[in-house]
């Protein structure tokens, strides 16, 4: 039993690989199960090296305060949406199907997004067309974290 116990404990860590997740609600119902980045080391590594994103899952970037934020897409092997959630839930913009990017693409070929927000949500590429989720819309989650 003792045996089985560390190898579910073993999986699970793995699973989840140390991240917390959180629901996200879009403005249509659907439900985004979204990892969250709330530290440096999470934040640097996001989605790389990802080779598949669900629709129903993605990575919420939660920092200290709102403020401009600018991602590089390096070794980002997928296409994404990015949506610039404020500190109240608002939409500030959505930056749709973001290209991917390999380990060999040139550096000054790599994507650079902007945006402005406490929040960031990467999700599959056109997930936000079709679930409603554009500038001024809101989104429903908890962090924990408050401004």
């Amino acid at each position: 039993m003792k045996r089985f116990f560390l190898l579910f404990i073993s999986f699970s860590l793995f699973a989840c690989g140390g991240y917390q997740t959180v629901p996200i609600t879009l403005p249509d119902g659907f439900i985004i199960h979204a990892r969250i980045a709330d530290t440096p080391q999470k934040q640097a590594q996001g989605l790389m090296f990802v080779k598949n994103l669900p629709e129903n899952e993605g990575m919420l970037f939660v920092f200290d305060e709102e403020t401009e934020q600018l991602f590089w897409m390096k070794n980002t092997l997928i296409d994404l949406d990015m949506v610039f959630i404020g500190a109240n839930k608002q939409v500030n913009s959505v930056e749709a199907e973001v290209p991917h990017s390999y380990t060999y693409t040139p550096d000054d070929q790599i994507a650079y997004v902007p945006g402005y927000g406490q929040y960031v949500l990467e999700i599959a590429s056109k997930t936000a067309a079709k679930h409603g989720v554009e500038m001024g819309s809101y989104l429903q989650f908890e962090t924990g974290k408050t401004r």
